[in-house]
């Protein structure tokens, strides 16, 4: 997938709006962030003022003195565990409803992603965009502004507090400061780019290991174990690589950072000792600055251990935003209006269709006019635009050229979700959602009584196997229907159909990886499923669509015969030859 590389400004920017509807969690969250900073910086002023009266004058050290500033601190720490409590529940809790409204977001899109984006994106690498990258945008969403906001109020509190003590020593430890941000920016960038290749070796990962699990009956019929272990061990070894690199350069900014610690507490404890040596600054200063830059070094030694979290949430933001900022191929016209009442006639006017990974015209200014009722079959070579022709129909694929029109319509000015409720498709690919029976066949009709679903299940045919089943309507059919022979799954999303009732019906090689038993049981519930709707029929074995009301032979150049199956072989042009073929 092309990365689109974005400024970390511009990728915060596109983050903003999902802080709005938590604007008050938010400033409750800096609230208290500000309070547990404040807290921090109240005890060297605090160290600073025992110091001082013990140094100057003995006397002044007394047992109340001590007393106010315990009672001051004990009265502080409890307000700084308060707020701490509020920042590590309510500001994950807030980071975790935003992960929850991006994820409503990118699903919700994905849903309006056209057909070719799938036809070239790994399912694993979605699943693991929509996972484990929000995530990281979760704690990203929390820490983010609530460690810039306490690293702010401690660099801009300590360089009041300093100051006012010595200008001098405050300009030399913060001239320091400088340094360890270009070091800070260096590192950062290397770390982007190393976790961004760690994200998209996760997805590879990830899709790698569906592929591999979802198809563990092939991979056992070939005995490929093996094959697919060396497989998944050379991408493993690929991600560790990566994460090596990432982590040498983390060891080399965190080694960096500890470098600096160095040289700032040495700035602090010489120079100190010699403007202490001058009487330019009290003890109770120098102790107040030792303490300060501890606090200094701790802000920066959590920027340090965030930096990674941080790195983490701006790529899962940009991979987001990679989703998010794609536009579905095919949309809504503005002005689109409900298609109803449909009648069922459909009609092609010089229609042409090219994929985008294949610069050749599947289709080329095709027509074709089809009454309301009327059975149509295709039949052809592989390659001829069948399947095609038949995508069109529904949208699930625009045409380049030409129109498409269903009752005198064109479909391009009709919603998108009113022509699909007018279209049943019944696939070679019969696909069952994990869920027991009684679900799958509700897909058709999300508000079907238990009566309907019996009664489609009936008209499929099913309903004989289904109450021989261990919990009948309520048994579980396993992912994508596994425990289901070939027969029963084809007869449930029949039986789906039969419960939606569309005018439309196109029938894609629904009975071809069947047995010949269970193509007859298909077959049947088929042709009642096609009774008085328009019917496009895509076959392969020619003897199912003998009883077509016309069948059309598709090549890749248009539709080369047309008419009846006894027509079409007292022609004995090319469908003759395909039927002898296939009754031989």
């Amino acid at each position: 997938m092309q990365r689109n590389k974005k400024s970390a400004g511009r990728l915060f920017r596109r983050f903003l709006p999902y802080y709005r509807p938590y604007r008050a969690i938010m400033l409750l969250d800096l609230l208290c962030a500000a309070l547990t900073t404040a807290c921090e910086l109240v005890l060297p002023m605090l160290v600073r003022e025992i110091t001082g009266a013990a140094t100057a004058e003995p006397m002044a050290l007394t047992r109340a003195l001590i007393l106010r500033c315990a009672v001051i601190y004990l009265v502080l720490r409890v307000i700084d565990t308060a707020a701490n409590y509020l920042m590590a529940s309510v500001g994950h809790i807030m980071g975790a409803k935003m992960e929850t409204d991006m994820r409503r977001d990118l699903f919700s899109h994905l849903q309006r992603l056209s057909f070719s984006y799938y036809d070239n994106t790994k399912i694993g690498t979605l699943m693991s965009r929509m996972t484990s990258d929000l995530f990281d945008v979760t704690e990203f969403s929390h820490h983010c502004p609530e460690e810039f906001f306490i690293a702010a109020i401690k660099i801009v509190g300590s360089f009041i507090l300093l100051y006012s003590m010595s200008p001098s020593l405050t300009l030399i430890v913060f001239a320091a400061i400088p340094p360890i941000i270009f070091v800070l920016f260096f590192f950062n960038r290397r770390m982007k780019r190393g976790f961004a290749a760690s994200r998209v070796q996760v997805g590879e990962l990830n899709s790698q290991v569906e592929d591999s699990l979802l198809g563990i009956r092939v991979v056992r019929s070939f005995a490929n174990e093996a094959r697919e272990e060396e497989k998944f061990g050379a991408g493993n070894r690929r991600f560790l690589a990566i994460k090596t690199k990432v982590y040498h350069i983390m060891a080399g900014f965190t080694s960096s950072t500890r470098l600096f610690d160095g040289v700032m507490y040495i700035l602090v404890v010489v120079l100190g000792a010699s403007l202490l040596m001058r009487g330019e600054i009290t003890a109770g200063d120098y102790v107040a600055f030792i303490l300060f830059v501890s606090t200094l070094l701790g802000s920066v030694r959590r920027i340090v251990e965030y930096a990674e979290q941080f790195q983490r949430g701006m790529t899962g933001i940009e991979r987001f935003s990679e989703i998010m900022d794609i536009e579905p191929k095919i949309k809504d016209a503005p002005d689109a209006i409900e298609l109803g009442d449909v009648k069922g006639a459909v009609e092609l006017r010089g229609v042409s269709f090219s994929y985008e990974s294949d610069t050749r015209p599947v289709l080329t200014h095709l027509d074709l006019s089809v009454r309301a009722g009327e059975s149509i079959a295709l039949v052809g070579p592989s390659g001829g635009g069948k399947t095609t022709l038949c995508s069109l129909i529904p949208r699930f694929y625009e045409a380049s050229e030409g129109s498409i029109l269903i009752d005198g319509t064109d479909i391009r000015r009709v919603t998108m979700r009113s022509l699909r409720e007018q279209i049943g498709v019944v696939a070679q690919d019969v696909y069952l959602f994990s869920g027991t029976v009684r679900e799958n066949i509700a897909y058709g009709k999300k508000d079907a009584t238990d009566a309907e679903i019996a009664e489609a299940a009936r008209a499929a045919g099913a309903e004989e196997f289904i109450l021989a089943l261990p919990d009948g309507y309520d048994t579980y059919v396993g992912e994508r229907g596994v425990k289901l022979s070939g027969g029963q799954k084809q007869r449930l999303s029949i039986a789906r159909v039969f419960l939606k009732n569309p005018p439309i019906l196109i029938l894609d090689e629904a009975t071809s990886a069947l047995d010949n038993e269970s193509e007859r049981l298909v077959q049947r519930s088929l042709e009642r499923l096609a009774k008085g709707r328009t019917t496009f029929t895509i076959a392969h074995r020619l003897t199912t669509v003998r009883s077509a009301d016309r069948i059309l032979v598709l090549t890749e150049d248009g539709i080369a015969e047309s008419g009846s199956h006894d027509e079409l072989l007292a022609k004995n042009g090319l469908y003759a030859e395909l039927y002898k073929l296939y009754s031989l």
